[in-house]
Order: structure tokens, then C-alpha cells, then sequence
């Protein structure tokens, strides 16, 4: 693996990241996972070099107040059900970066936020599902923080923004949930509201940076919106990896009409990918 190149600042990302233990699954799972599956192979592509260590914010890991990862190899989580039994042995060994997870804890810490950490939290399917096709290997260092549940979009964004000196020090923050999670409603009456709100959404992130913070803010007024996300889990890192970026340019890279044969699903890249600049 190529060393990072500290010079250069990563952009920060918004998967949609699929559902449960798909990449061992596209032969059994309803449509087509060629378009998701390239949307993350795409990344190392985007960036030239492997990053120094990722640091995933996903939707599946909520706590009362922001907790970072800190064991050095941490375990599998499989926080999923009613899939065959093989896919609670599957495995991705990335691993951790204490070092990292301090620097994260320090960042927070010093922009106001009450920060945990936690020695024993494993990858849950938010982490490992698209990591194991975006870095097959396993060989970049892996650190989650949590998302808060209060979900408050400006305080997310807020966080976002003290810990973007990590974009500089070669670490990749990505963003991990989906722009439409509807559990009740994935079949033909999720494509009307995935495609309302992904298309106010591929909008508001391009839209000026000021406006496109106050527009996340005031994501509840969109089309479809609590229809897209009766709960937001699977939004708010979207809110921590813009503001790690917040004054930076936004790339729709992946956008599909029929994820799951129905649905509307995007991911965005924040800041220029290193890779398009050389």
C-alpha cells in the first residue's frame, strides 16, 4: 500500500451504503447492485493513494453524546437479521487507529462537544458492508464515530466542521447511511418519495455552501421528506460530512433510479477528489 500523501486534502463522502450483508448477497437480493457496487470501487479511484486510516460516521451506531472507536482490532457486529446464517461469519479484519480516534476525541473536545470512547464497539454493517467492497483488503485503519440522538443537523454539521483538520492529515471521513430509508415502504411506493426527496437533495447539495448548510438544517420542509426518512438515522452523517467540508463544491458520483427496482439513491463526494487534480 502507497503511503498517503499528507499534502494533499481528502474530500470528505456520503455513501449510501446498501442494506445489511449485501456485497455476499447481489445473486439472492432484489435489482441490480452494479451501480452502488461501482460507486465504491470508484472511490479509491477518486482519491489516487489509500488514505492514512477512514474514519466512518455511520447510521447504525447512535449514543447520547459523540463516541469514538478505540480498540486497535475491532471486531464484527452483525446488527442485522434474517439473513442466511453465512453472513454472520463474514468478515473484514481492518485495523483500528487509536491514534486517530484520540485525535478525534481531541478535535471534538476542543470545539466544545462532551466526547466518549468506546474500547469494545466492533464494525457494524453501516462500516464493513462498503468498505469490503471499496477496500477489499482490509488494509486501511478503520475508526467510527457515532452519530448523537438527538439528530440535530446543526449540531452534526457542527461537528463536521471541528473535525475537518483530519482531511489534512490524511484521513478520509465518510458520511454512511442512504438517502431514502424507509423500511415499511422499499417496494413500489418508495418511488415516488425516494425521487422527490433525492431530487431536492441533489439540489440542496448543490447549492452555494451557506445555503446548502441552512437548507440541510431545514430538511424536514423537503418533498417527501419524513415519507424518504421517517427517522433520520441514515441522514444525519450526511450532516457531519459536509460540514468537514462545508465550503467546498459538491459531486453527485453515484445516482440511480431503481436501486432495489423501486428506489431513488444517491451518494455525494465533498471537496475535489486528489486523483482528478494530478
Amino acid at each position: 500500500m502507497n503511503s498517503p500523501d499528507a499534502s494533499v486534502r481528502l474530500p470528505t463522502y456520503f455513501i449510501s451504503h446498501g442494506g445489511g450483508p449485501w456485497p455476499w448477497l447481489t445473486d439472492q437480493m432484489p435489482g441490480d447492485w452494479g451501480p452502488l457496487t461501482r460507486s465504491l470501487e470508484d472511490i479509491p479511484r477518486h482519491l489516487g493513494t489509500p488514505p492514512r486510516a477512514i474514519l466512518m460516521v455511520s447510521a447504525h451506531w447512535e449514543t447520547p453524546e459523540f463516541t469514538v472507536q478505540t480498540h486497535p482490532n475491532p471486531p464484527m457486529l452483525y446488527d442485522y437479521g434474517g439473513f442466511p446464517e453465512f453472513t454472520y461469519q463474514v468478515q473484514y479484519p481492518a485495523p483500528g487507529a487509536p491514534d486517530v480516534a484520540e485525535r478525534v476525541a481531541e478535535l471534538l473536545g476542543g470545539a466544545g462537544f462532551p466526547v466518549q470512547r468506546d474500547g469494545t464497539r466492533g464494525f457494524d454493517h453501516g462500516v464493513f458492508a462498503p468498505l469490503v467492497v471499496a477496500y477489499p483488503d482490509a488494509d486501511v485503519p478503520v475508526v467510527q464515530l457515532s452519530i448523537k440522538h438527538s439528530f440535530d443537523p446543526a449540531e452534526h454539521l457542527a461537528a463536521g466542521r471541528a473535525i475537518a483538520p483530519l482531511r489534512d492529515e490524511g484521513v478520509l471521513i465518510v458520511g454512511s447511511g442512504f438517502t431514502y430509508h424507509n423500511l415499511r415502504n422499499f417496494g413500489p411506493g418508495a418511488a415516488v418519495p425516494s425521487r422527490e426527496f433525492d431530487a431536492w437533495l441533489s439540489a440542496a447539495m448543490a447549492a452555494p455552501s451557506s445555503e446548502r448548510s441552512r437548507l440541510l438544517t431545514e430538511w424536514e420542509a423537503a418533498p417527501s421528506a419524513r415519507a424518504a426518512h421517517p427517522r433520520e438515522d441514515h441522514l444525519i452523517p450526511l450532516m457531519v460530512a459536509v460540514g468537514a467540508a462545508e465550503q467546498e463544491p459538491a459531486d453527485r458520483y453515484y445516482h440511480e433510479t431503481t436501486f432495489m427496482n423501486h428506489i431513488t439513491s444517491s451518494s455525494f463526494r465533498i471537496g475535489a477528489a486528489p486523483a482528478s487534480e494530478q
